[in-house]
C-alpha cells in the first residue's frame, strides 16, 4: 500500500511512466492559460476511467478554484480518504511528453519536475466547454480520473464553491487493487449478480479461505452527504483555539477529519455568548451550594479523606438529588452525586484539601458569591487540564459534539476520533464507545451536574443537549484553556 508520504508507486511502472521519470528535467512548454478576469460557475464531469458502466461525478465549481482544492474536492466526491499522493496533468495524455504536470506538496518537496498545484487555478487549466484535466490519484492502484468541463455559467454570488448535482456508481475503497479490483468486489458483493459466486470463489482463491471482499465494499454515493462536506470545505471556518485546531490537525484518517470539521462547523464557533446572570446562577447552583457550605472556614473531612455524613445529607436533601441515586445518602464514597460534585469542584479548581479540611481555593473565595463569574471559570476550566491527553481529547470531542447539537450520539463519535487520533490497544483493536464514555468522564460529570444535558434515568435513552448547555459547550471552546 502507498501512502501519502511514499516516495515511488508500488505498482509495476509502465513504459511511459518510466520514459517520464527518466526525462523528468526535460522543461516543458506551459499550457497554463491567463486567468479569467471575472469568477464563474464551471459545471465538470469528473469520471473514472475504465469502468465499466463508467463511475463519474458531475460537480459545479468556482473557476477561481486552485487545484490542491480542486483534489480535496474529488476527495470528498469519490470518497477517498487521501491516503496516497495525487497528481494533475494537462496534455493529450497524462504521460505524454508534451503533457505539463502540476504537483502535490510531497512532490514538490522531492524537487520532481512540475508546476506546484497550489499555484495553479483551474481557469487556467479549463477554459473552453470540452477541456479535459486529468487527475491521477494512487500510484500503486492508478485511479484515473479525467474531468471534463462541460459548460460555463454565470455565478450566482450565494451559490457554494463547490456542489455535487449528479453521479454514478458507488466510489472505490482505498487500496481495493485498481479498477479490476473494484469491479470485482462489485460483483461479488452483488447477491442479484449472475457472477457473484464466481468472484468470491476467485477472490478467496487469490487471498485465502478467510478473506471478505465485503471488507472492500465500495462507498455508497450519497449526494446529500457528499455536499455537506464539500459546504464545510468551502465554508470559512471560524478560528480555533490553539488546542482545537492541533486536535484537528492530529485526526491520521481524513474521513474522520473531515466529519470532525463538520460537527466543528455545525457548533457555531463564531456566535456571541449570550448568558445572563439568572441562567448561569440556575446552572451553577450545584457548585454554589457546595463554596457556600466550605465557606471561609472550610469543612472537616472524614480520616480517609471524604465528606462527613451530615455535609453528604445536606448535599443530598438541599441540592435534590435524591432521584438520581438510591440508598441511605449519608458516606460520600457509596453517594455517586455528591462524590462527583466534590471531585468535580476540585478538579475545576475551585476547592481543595488541606489538613484534613476541604477549603476554598483562592478562585473559588472570589467566584462564591458571583454566579456569573463562576460560571465562566468552569467552562474556562473543562475540560480538565490535569488529566492524561486522551481524556482532555475525549472531553474536547464531547463539548464540540453538544455545541453542534450532537450530543446524543458523542460516544460513538469520541471513540472513532480517538481511534483516528492513534488511540487503541496494542493488538490493534479500536476504541469503544464505553472506553470513549469513560475517557470524557470528567468532562461528562460536570456537563450533567449543570444541566448542560438533559439526562434520563432509562439505561437506553441518551443524554440530550439543552439550549443552555449548547451555549455553555461554545464558551467552553472559545476560552479553554484558562
Amino acid at each position: 500500500m502507498a501512502s501519502k508520504h511514499d516516495s515511488q508507486p508500488v505498482s509495476a511502472i509502465t513504459t511511459a511512466l518510466m520514459e517520464r521519470f527518466m526525462n523528468r528535467d526535460v522543461p516543458r512548454p506551459s499550457r497554463r492559460r491567463p486567468r479569467r478576469d471575472d469568477v464563474v460557475t464551471y459545471q465538470v464531469r469528473v469520471e473514472l476511467e475504465e469502468t465499466e458502466p463508467l463511475l463519474w461525478r458531475r460537480l459545479e465549481l468556482a473557476s477561481d478554484l486552485f487545484l490542491n482544492e480542486v483534489h480535496d474536492i474529488i476527495q470528498v466526491a469519490f470518497g477517498w480518504t487521501d491516503s496516497h499522493l495525487h497528481e494533475f496533468a494537462s496534455g493529450a495524455a497524462y504521460y505524454d511528453q508534451t503533457s505539463e504536470h502540476y504537483l502535490c506538496p510531497f512532490q514538490v518537496e522531492e524537487g520532481e519536475t512540475g508546476v506546484p498545484e497550489n499555484e495553479v487555478r483551474l481557469d487556467e487549466v479549463l477554459v473552453e466547454q470540452g477541456d479535459e484535466l486529468l487527475y491521477l490519484y494512487d500510484f500503486g492502484d492508478d485511479w484515473m480520473h479525467v474531468i471534463k468541463l462541460e459548460s460555463v455559467q454565470p455565478r450566482v454570488e450565494s451559490a457554494p464553491r463547490a456542489h455535487c448535482v449528479d453521479g454514478r456508481r458507488p466510489g472505490p475503497c482505498e487500496d481495493c487493487g485498481g479498477v479490476d479490483g473494484y469491479e470485482q468486489i462489485c460483483t461479488a458483493i452483488d447477491p442479484s449478480d449472475p457472477g457473484s459466486a464466481a468472484a468470491i470463489a476467485d477472490w478467496v482463491s487469490r487471498f485465502g479461505a478467510g478473506a471478505d471482499p465485503s471488507q472492500y465494499a465500495p462507498t455508497p454515493f450519497d449526494l446529500e452527504a457528499i455536499n455537506e462536506m464539500l459546504a464545510v470545505a468551502g465554508t470559512k471556518q471560524p478560528a480555533l483555539a490553539g488546542p482545537l485546531e492541533g486536535l484537528v490537525n492530529a485526526i491520521r484518517s481524513t474521513p474522520e477529519r473531515r466529519k470532525f470539521q463538520q460537527l466543528i462547523a455545525r457548533a457555531g464557533l463564531d456566535q456571541p455568548i449570550d448568558i445572563d446572570a439568572a441562567t448561569a446562577a440556575e446552572m451553577v447552583a450545584p457548585y454554589s451550594w457546595l463554596l457556600n457550605r466550605v465557606g471561609t472556614d472550610g469543612i472537616k473531612l472524614t480520616s480517609a479523606g471524604y465528606l462527613r455524613p451530615a455535609d453528604v445529607e445536606a448535599a443530598m436533601a438541599e441540592l435534590g438529588l435524591g432521584d438520581e441515586w438510591i440508598g441511605k445518602g449519608n458516606r460520600e464514597v457509596q453517594t455517586l452525586p455528591v462524590l462527583t460534585l466534590r471531585e468535580t469542584a476540585q478538579m475545576l479548581g475551585l476547592v481543595r484539601k488541606y489538613k484534613g479540611a476541604l477549603v476554598l481555593t483562592p478562585r473559588g473565595r472570589a467566584v462564591r458569591q458571583d454566579p456569573l463569574a463562576l460560571w465562566w471559570h468552569v467552562a474556562e476550566h473543562l475540560p480538565p487540564t490535569k488529566r492524561e491527553p486522551y481524556n482532555t481529547q475525549a472531553g474536547l470531542i464531547v463539548l464540540v459534539a453538544l455545541a453542534a447539537r450532537s450530543y446524543a450520539d458523542s460516544h460513538s463519535t469520541v471513540a472513532s476520533l480517538l481511534t483516528a487520533l492513534g488511540w487503541g490497544f496494542n493488538d490493534g483493536r479500536p476504541i469503544s464507545s464505553t472506553m470513549a464514555s469513560e475517557a470524557a468522564w470528567d468532562t461528562q460529570a460536570v456537563l450533567r451536574r449543570i444541566g448542560a444535558v438533559a439526562r434520563e434515568r432509562r439505561f437506553s435513552v441518551p443524554d440530550l443537549p439543552t439550549p443552555e448547555g449548547v451555549t455553555f459547550a461554545r464558551a467552553a471552546l472559545r476560552t479553554w484553556p484558562s
